[in-house]
């Protein structure tokens, strides 16, 4: 089962934001990330989401991985169109690797 690591495309299960995909940009503590998609969720003012309430994916953006590690400016424009290489346009995922 995958862990929550900062760059991991997740899948919301609950909330306004379900049937979304995310990217999380910050890990709290054990039980909640931040999480954001450049669109419905900036990346000046992410989502505090519980982790039970989202599903990980084993997919994990790694050019939004390692700016965030770095701590490089990433825009939310370079976030989106990462996360639209990773999901097809239909928005369904592309190798549809979901654990």
């Amino acid at each position: 089962m995958p862990t929550p690591e900062v760059g991991r495309l997740v899948y919301s299960k609950a909330g306004r934001d379900r049937n979304h995909y995310f990217v999380i940009v910050k890990i709290i503590d054990d039980d909640y990330v931040l999480i954001a998609d450049g669109d419905l969720r900036k990346l000046e003012k992410p989502k505090k989401k519980k982790i039970k309430h989202i599903q990980l994916l084993s997919k994990i953006v790694e050019p939004v991985r390692e700016k965030l590690e770095k701590g490089e400016k990433l825009t939310n424009k370079q976030l989106r169109r990462l996360m639209q290489a990773e999901i097809g346009e239909d928005g369904s995922l592309k190798n549809k690797e979901v654990e």
